[in-house]
């Protein structure tokens, strides 16, 4: 397989799937780069540490994640399918220990149909579908969000 990450975290990543895209840095993440950017760790984290939208709540919760996105022009929409002229992100999520649904991870269509993730703070992927990296660390996709394709 791929990469550094442990294969009981995505089971569903395999060679055929998964194609590493660049190697693996520390100053971005998953948000990040589904965001658009790769030179700071985005998460809504209580003490400031991380860099979060201005305005919107710092909350591990899917309503604050879809809030992010939103500053970015992203808005709610039904699938993962490939639609010319949009870009598709999608938010991971799984329950959390109060049986909400918590977020955990972000990934980005690509133009081609294929998506891009950053693993943490391990290596950034291609992976031919949104479920490639469903598991038992992001738990699998909960919500798609799109908006008019920005250059």
């Amino acid at each position: 397989m791929p990469g550094s990450w442990r294969q009981h975290d995505h089971p569903h990543l395999t060679h055929e799937n998964c194609q590493e895209t660049s190697p693996a840095v520390n100053r971005y993440n998953c948000l990040a780069w589904a965001a658009g950017e790769d030179f700071r760790w985005w998460w809504p984290d209580q003490r400031g540490y991380a860099y979060w939208p201005a305005g919107v709540p710092r909350a591990e919760s899917l309503p604050a994640f879809i809030a992010a996105f939103r500053t970015l022009g992203y808005e709610v929409c039904d699938n993962a399918d490939l639609e010319p002229g949009l870009q598709k992100v999608a938010i991971y999520g799984q329950p959390g220990y109060d049986g909400r649904i918590v977020p955990t991870h972000a990934s980005k269509q690509l133009s081609n149909g294929k998506w891009s993730s950053k693993m943490g703070a391990l290596e950034d992927i291609s992976h031919d579908d949104v479920e490639s990296v469903d598991g038992p660390v992001y738990g699998h996709a909960i919500c798609f969000m799109s908006r008019r394709h920005v250059e």
